[in-house]
């Protein structure tokens, strides 16, 4: 069975917001509940994100925006119960790293 330290994931730190919600299909509302995304279009600087339980979030792109930095530091109350994201994804998340200096690049 492959230990922990191998399962670990490094992407660098400094990326766009929109990248990361691509690759991760993830979105932290204010109130701190992990959504979910369903669907991700992109229109410019903004994008509409729709979630498994159809809430629809307009969001600018910034590295440096709420939404980035919680998703960076794996900070959220609790996953949405109407999106239902599965354990293996929550476990995935909880093993991905943000580092300054090392790590895959996100492509955009």
């Amino acid at each position: 069975m492959a230990d922990t330290k191998s399962l670990k994931k490094y992407y660098r730190k400094q990326v766009d917001l929109f990248s990361m919600v691509k690759k991760m299909n993830l979105w932290p509302s204010r109130t701190g509940i992990l959504h979910g995304v369903r669907s991700f279009v992109e229109n410019g600087d903004f994008a509409e994100i729709t979630t498994h339980c159809n809430r629809t979030f307009i969001v600018k792109n910034s590295r440096n925006s709420r939404a980035a930095r919680w998703l960076r530091n794996k900070w959220f109350r609790a996953p949405c119960p109407g999106c239902d994201i599965p354990q293996w994804k929550l476990e995935k998340y909880a093993l991905t790293y943000f580092h300054k200096r090392k790590g895959i690049r996100i492509k955009t």
